[in-house]
């Protein structure tokens, strides 16, 4: 049954920020932050504590998360990959984390330098300390239809993966797509398995719109009961695995979508057109997303 209200968990401050090669200034990024939460919003991902070497654009996310206006009823989740990140993600008053590992081995191997196996025992320390520090904890499983290094996943992996990391004590695990090759019949297949073993309310579903598919698969999973959604401002971010392509999908395009359904979700679309123009203005670039572009910029210089 199809939710009648939907969480949009904004991922465009970090996982779309991180994935432009310009740097973006600490100031444009607190003001997208601030901007997003008079959206409606209650979920923002703000910053990623990871080494600089391996993301500089997210080197400064202790001065972003210092920076921000937290509006009441909004979380600022930020990623933290292994427990250094954690202890420096506590030092800013964090409330929730995220941590990610990958259903396929080999893309584990190259994305966090570990085995699958490796990655667990990681994040067995954070859980630990997030615990004790009363902090909430979000998974990520990632190559959850495809990987570009072993092609097709068995839903099994995907399963056995969120399983585990919800066992651990995470509160919810988002199924990331990440290389955006899914349709419907994946998504269908997916969720045929994971449903057996995982309530549909601890899931969450981030879809890349590589292959224009995002919008589709995103229905597919309101069907089976999903009710939040990743979804970055403007389309922000970008497929590494396939240059050129989009990454990941639009929030105002689910928002749209959403709204049209009549499924509520709190968040004011026009307030995120805006949030969408305002970071392309400073990216030097039209948003990459269907709604974006088709309302245009109702501020002065807009670009065409």
């Amino acid at each position: 049954m199809r939710p009648s209200h939907v969480t949009l968990y904004e991922v465009g401050p970090r996982d779309g920020l991180q994935a432009e090669m310009e740097i973006v200034s600490a100031a444009d990024k607190i003001a997208l932050i601030d901007t997003l939460s008079l959206t409606g919003l209650t979920q923002i991902e703000a910053a990623s504590f990871v080494s600089p070497k391996w993301v500089p654009q997210m080197a400064d996310a202790a001065e972003v998360m210092a920076g921000i206006t937290r509006a009441p009823g909004v979380t600022y989740p930020v990623l933290t990959p292994n427990l250094k990140g954690y202890e420096s993600a506590k030092d800013t008053h964090v409330t929730t984390v995220a941590i990610f590992g990958a259903a396929s081995e080999t893309f584990s191997q190259r994305n966090i330098n570990c085995s699958i196996a490796e990655s667990l025992d990681r994040f067995t320390f954070i859980m630990e300390e997030a615990a004790r520090d009363h902090i909430r904890v979000r998974g990520y499983v990632s190559t959850v239809i495809a990987c570009p290094y072993e092609g097709p996943i068995q839903p099994r992996a995907v399963a056995d993966m969120a399983r585990t990391m919800l066992d651990m004590g995470c509160y919810e695990i988002s199924l990331g797509d990440t290389i955006g090759t899914g349709t419907p019949a994946d998504v269908s297949r997916l969720l045929d398995t994971l449903l057996k073993v995982i309530p549909a309310e601890k899931l969450a579903v981030h879809f890349h719109d590589t292959y224009g598919q995002a919008l589709a698969n995103i229905l597919t999973s309101l069907d089976y009961g999903i009710a939040t959604i990743d979804s970055s401002v403007g389309g922000l971010g970008g497929c590494p695995y396939a240059p050129g392509a989009s990454g990941n999908v639009a929030t105002e395009d689910v928002l749209y979508m959403l709204n049209g359904m009549g499924i509520d979700t709190g968040v004011d679309l026009e307030a995120i057109v805006a949030a969408a123009w305002q970071i392309s203005e400073i990216l030097g670039r039209p948003p990459r997303s269907k709604v974006a572009v088709a309302k245009g910029n109702q501020s002065a210089g807009a670009l065409q």
